[in-house]
């Protein structure tokens, strides 16, 4: 299954040419895993507060074209892989025309806050991301 959701690029994205500065695709990347974990109803306030969160380990972007101030993305992201403390995402940032800006291979991990160590995925969302794929 891939997961879209829409990015609107504003000033502050950009550079001063109205360029996408390179960091701020991770955060369009970002944004669309978080929408991707409320659209199944979990909310990451609540893992925060059972002292759990996902932090990422490792992030590849492959930069294809740059993006400009007030261009209409989606940023489509699918799960590649799904270990016991981690998971893997594959993410593109791509225009109405389906044509690639970005693309990106996020790993993510699971861990204790308190600790900042590795810790099981909880069973609910190991669960949903086997629904959706």
């Amino acid at each position: 299954m891939t997961f879209n959701w829409p990015i609107s690029v504003y000033y502050e994205d950009t550079d001063a040419g109205g360029v996408v500065y390179h960091s701020n695709y991770l955060k369009f990347f970002e944004r669309a895993r978080t929408e991707w974990l409320k659209s199944m109803g979990i909310s990451q306030t609540n893992l925060l507060a059972d002292d759990i969160a996902f932090v990422v380990k490792h992030a590849e972007l492959d930069f294809r074209q740059a993006a400009k101030f007030e261009q209409e993305f989606i940023v489509e992201s699918s799960l590649t892989s799904l270990k016991k403390a981690s998971l893997t995402f594959q993410q593109r940032l791509v225009d109405q025309q389906g044509e690639c800006y970005c693309e990106a291979t996020v790993l993510v991990a699971c861990v204790s806050l308190s600790k900042m160590r590795p810790r099981a995925i909880p069973a609910n969302i190991v669960q949903e991301f086997n629904s959706a794929r």
